[in-house]
């Protein structure tokens, strides 16, 4: 679970109006909190689920799956023949979340693929209607070069941790000030290029500040 979260306040409302966990998802939470595992856990869950639902996303696309939490909420705002891609480096974490789609009966609307989500991504056309950056932070803008040929207009692309957990934000915010910091470490310097890459692009980026914090960056060419 995350540790950090950027306002506590909202996080406490959002758990009053839900949604809740579906059965798996609460195994699914469990497991998270028993091996310390870090997962976006129900208020941006639910968020991701919302934001499927609203643009009517048919495909997603996931950079850093881990054991398939985010992935489940997705689906969850996807209609029946809605499909994720969860890619995951660690063949363990891979196996579990496939583990539990089966159990939840829905593993034949996933794709599971073990590797590097940035090599990945290049086997599959698109266009994918939502994709989630959630690998190494300061491999972001990478991840969103890789993916950008396989958008639409009206695609859209969360960024997670932009705000919190592994990242600085007084760094990040100095960074795209334009400062020089040589103490900063890859992480807060990887968002910062992602987020100036995105900002400085066709399109809208706005901050949603739920868990760890997300970017969102809506494609209109």
């Amino acid at each position: 679970m995350s540790e950090e979260s950027v306002h506590p306040e909202a996080d406490a409302i959002a758990d009053l109006i839900g949604p809740e966990h579906s059965s798996i998802q609460r195994e699914m939470a469990a497991h998270a909190r028993e091996e310390s595992f870090p997962i976006v856990g129900p208020r941006v869950g639910a968020w991701l689920m919302t934001l499927a639902g609203t643009v009517g996303a048919d495909r997603v696309f996931e950079f850093g799956s881990g054991f398939g939490y985010s992935a489940s909420w997705f689906l969850r705002g996807m209609g029946p023949d809605g499909e994720v891609v969860l890619t995951e480096i660690d063949a363990d974490e891979l196996a579990l979340a496939e583990r539990y789609f089966e159990t939840a009966g829905e593993a034949d609307r996933a794709r599971f693929e073990r590797g590097d989500a940035i090599e990945i991504v290049e086997s599959y056309d698109g266009p994918f209607d939502v994709v989630l950056l959630d690998n190494e932070k300061d491999r972001y803008q990478e991840a969103f070069e890789a993916v950008e040929g396989k958008l639409r207009p009206g695609s859209v692309v969360v960024a997670d941790n932009v705000l919190a957990g592994p990242t600085d934000r007084g760094a990040v915010r100095a960074l795209l000030e334009g400062e020089s910091l040589p103490e900063t470490g890859d992480t807060s310097r990887g968002i910062a290029a992602y987020l100036r890459h995105v900002r400085d692009r066709p399109g809208e980026t706005v901050l949603v500040p739920f868990g760890e914090g997300l970017s969102v960056t809506h494609i209109v060419e």
